[in-house]
């Protein structure tokens, strides 16, 4: 049989599997008849559940909040902890799931005589056949007790509803030790208040990504009287004076103190109807899913959308109190801050915890700043928050502090893409100003992954004085990602985007300067071999160099793959390589060698793992090259941007299932926001960062889709023909002479008309 007809099959299976998990989920949950169509009945949070991480699996929470409830079959790890489907045994429920934190792991458990013995056995299994996952909402059986346990939560607490057996006693077990995801629990402590109320505090010990210790505060409360407390070092029972069928539990974090868990609950969780909680949540995310809105009579490919976009609007989290108190970390000691309110009394914006924002510049920075521009500007105003309080914009903060993780200065784009779309990010010229820090001697370039105590690592002072990253860099190692091909590549790119800044504040000095700088790719360029290329201090080229091995020089790529990553200067690469139609015949063949292998490197999460697939020329599973298919626009062949696009959409980012979904590493949103763009046919190649945006138009998946604007204009996307090539795309009844369109023409909303044939005419 031949390959493509097993992939066939398979995927077939999956999406009949996925079909029927998912009616049995709408069947066996009561929701009001006015809710039947909704949004959130179209999301699949079981996508890619059996390689899933830490921070990626999500069911009862709400967008970007900081409790994101769910079942932990795995414990220890970043990656194959949290919620893995392919594994049998619950082990918790934890509220925490945050990039590089954990926390308040809880088990209801029912017994006959011996409590005690379950303080170090309370695990149990459980059956999908039973259980439902849906956005806001999470229910399984736990067979080993007989206990049906139902989840949601507000933005801030989480919320139980547990169903005990008949005539056994019961209680909660609270894991006071032990590991979470990537952090090791400690110094937990619980005690009781009164009848109905605990309060609790334990803490996440340091990781390499995160450097000090970050405590979690939290307030538990019960409708069912408690008798008693048995603690042990590693879990706390609280047992319950009677025996209880129903039994609800309230849980509010805080990562300031008792008091702020405490209020989070009485702000934001007063009373304890379930279901009122349950319908809120789906409400609230109907409101942020129906602002693309999507006709078409391909189910499939509408729960996958809508998934896809599910992923866009959570997994940065928010780490700030209903009132405004935050962690601050970044310096010596530990301290509360406070977000500044507005007339109302309110917090001004939230403070987050984030991964990195390491490729946003083809995700998240166009998706959101089209559709969600509110969140856009909270997130910069909280990046501005860490530069006020540990002096460096960062780029993907935990436990209230610095992780460095990933490379460069990976928010510099995002915050200047915000800027130039007029979105709110405060002071332009105090966030200029410290934006260029992160660019110059011992700002967060020159910080490789993970390098908390040096500033060497980056290579900044040799790029500023060679104009490239040497590699390896001679200074040893300090640590992760020192690849010098990809780190010059990357500070070239930045700058070119800081540069726009500076042009749009009039500082022609700085304009100058980093425009020069965002040049420094060529200096990487080797016209021998045709790719980007590492070389030593002493400038001389790798030997032996093989484009399409992994990480020879290059952050979790290859050469092959890692040679197109100058969305800003596309012509002057093509240049390089002589000429637009060698670069699209260099280009298009990548592109037809990766289709073979489905344009990516593996299984979801694998990135290099195997070190044969790891060879592939473009890989969509990662970010250093998933912009290749708009470069074709660039090129002077739009008709090969609209093919791969297709294909791209077809082979990595349709799948419906357990076992399959992003191919790759999500990080929090971007696979999802990507996959979003790439159907909507929209992109923007340099992050949206000059003046006016820009946005590359390509091949649109969907007959219509309607986009309701943040200032009020509606949006309308519609394809005419069945073909896979433009033909025209009119916006406005106006034809549009390039497959391009500025953002403030965008932003007046109107309709944008694609025109579709079936043969090119190239």
């Amino acid at each position: 049989m031949k390959p493509e007809k097993i992939s066939t099959i398979v995927f077939t299976a999956y999406v009949l599997l996925s079909i029927f998990i998912l009616s049995n989920c709408i069947s066996e949950f009561t929701f009001n008849k006015s809710d039947e169509l909704s949004l959130v009945d179209q999301v699949y949070p079981l996508l890619d559940a059996a390689n899933s991480r830490w921070i990626y699996f999500a069911s009862a929470s709400r967008p970007f909040g900081m409790v994101n409830l769910s079942p932990d079959t795995q414990l220890e790890g970043d990656w194959g902890s949290g919620y893995i489907y392919d594994t049998d045994t619950i082990k918790g429920f934890s509220h925490i799931h945050g990039w590089q934190i954990g926390g308040v792991s809880v088990m209801p458990v029912s017994f006959e005589n011996d409590a005690v013995s379950l303080l170090n056995d309370y695990y149990s299994p459980f059956d999908h056949a039973e259980e439902i996952a849906k956005v806001g909402y999470h229910k399984v059986e736990l067979k080993r007790f007989n206990i049906k346990a139902e989840l949601t939560s507000t933005k801030r607490v989480g919320f139980h509803q547990y169903h005990f057996p008949s005539g056994q006693k019961s209680g909660v077990i609270f894991q006071l030790s032990g590991n979470l995801g990537p952090s090791e629990m400690k110094d937990g402590k619980i005690i009781k208040v009164d009848n109905y109320t605990l309060h609790g505090e334990i803490t996440n010990g340091p990781t390499i990504r995160r450097p000090k210790d970050f405590k979690v505060f939290f307030v538990i409360k019960f409708d069912s009287e408690i008798d008693s407390i048995i603690v042990s070092p590693k879990s706390a029972l609280a047992l319950f004076k009677k025996s209880q069928e129903v039994s609800k539990m309230k849980v509010g974090i805080s990562y300031t103190s008792i008091e702020n868990a405490s209020l989070n609950i009485s702000e934001e969780l007063p009373e304890w109807d379930f279901q009122q909680i349950v319908n809120e949540s789906r409400n609230e995310w109907n409101e942020w899913l129906g602002r693309i809105e999507l006709k078409t009579n391909d189910s499939i490919q509408t729960r996958r959308f809508y998934t896809d976009l599910w992923h866009a609007l959570q997994g940065r989290r928010t780490i700030s109190d209903f009132n405004g108190a935050y962690p601050d970390n970044t310096k010596s000691e530990f301290r509360i801050g406070q977000i500044p309110l507005n007339k109302e009394g309110k917090p001004k914006f939230n403070h987050y915890n984030s991964d990195s924002f390491w490729g946003a510049q083809w995700t998240i920075n166009t998706l959101w700043g089209l559709v969600y521009p509110e969140i856009y500007s909270e997130f910069v105003q909280s990046m501005m928050l860490y530069y006020k309080d540990g002096g460096l914009v960062p780029r993907g903060p935990s436990g209230g502090n610095y992780t460095y993780v990933m490379t460069g200065a990976s928010s510099t784009p995002f915050i200047v893409s915000a800027f130039q779309k007029g979105i709110e990010i405060g002071d332009p010229e105090e966030v200029y100003e410290a934006l260029k820090k992160n660019h110059m001697s011992l700002g967060i370039m020159a910080k490789a992954g993970y390098e908390h105590n040096t500033s060497l690592g980056g290579g900044l002072e040799h790029y500023l004085k060679l104009g490239f990253v040497p590699y390896p860099i001679p200074e040893g190692k300090f640590g992760f990602h020192q690849d010098g091909a990809s780190l010059t590549l990357e500070y070239a790119y930045q700058d070119f985007t800081l540069a726009q800044m500076a042009k749009a504040l009039g500082k022609v000095e700085d304009y100058n300067y980093f425009m020069q700088r965002s040049l420094n790719y060529k200096n990487v360029y080797d016209d021998e071999s045709g790719w980007i290329r590492p070389k030593d201090i002493d400038g001389k080229w790798k030997e032996p160099f093989d484009p399409y091995e992994y990480e020879n020089g290059f952050n979790e790529s290859n050469g092959a793959q890692s040679t197109w990553f100058v969305g800003h200067d596309i012509k002057g690469l093509a240049e390089l390589m002589g000429g637009e139609a060698k670069a699209t015949e260099k280009l298009n063949g990548q592109f037809e060698v990766a289709a073979k292998r489905g344009f990516t490197s593996g299984n979801s999460h694998e990135r290099g793992e195997d070190p044969e697939r790891a060879r592939i020329p473009i890989n969509y599973g990662n970010q250093p090259s998933m912009q290749t298919a708009y470069i074709f626009n660039k090129l002077g062949r739009p008709d090969l941007t609209q093919y791969w696009a297709k294909e791209i959409i077809e082979k990595a980012f349709s799948g419906l299932s357990p076992d399959t979904g992003y191919n790759g590493d999500e990080d929090q949103g971007l696979m999802g926001s990507l996959a979003v763009l790439l159907k909507l046919g929209i992109f923007q190649l340099n992050g949206g960062t000059d003046q006016n945006p820009n946005y590359e138009l390509g091949y649109a998946l969907f007959d219509e889709v309607n986009i309701k604007l943040n200032n009020g204009k509606k949006l309308k996307f519609i394809k005419q023909g069945s073909g896979r090539y433009i033909d025209e795309v009119k916006f406005n009844n106006t034809n549009l002479t390039n497959l391009e369109i500025r953002h403030d023409e965008l932003m007046k909303g109107g309709e944008l008309v694609f025109k579709m044939k079936a043969e090119t005419n190239n």
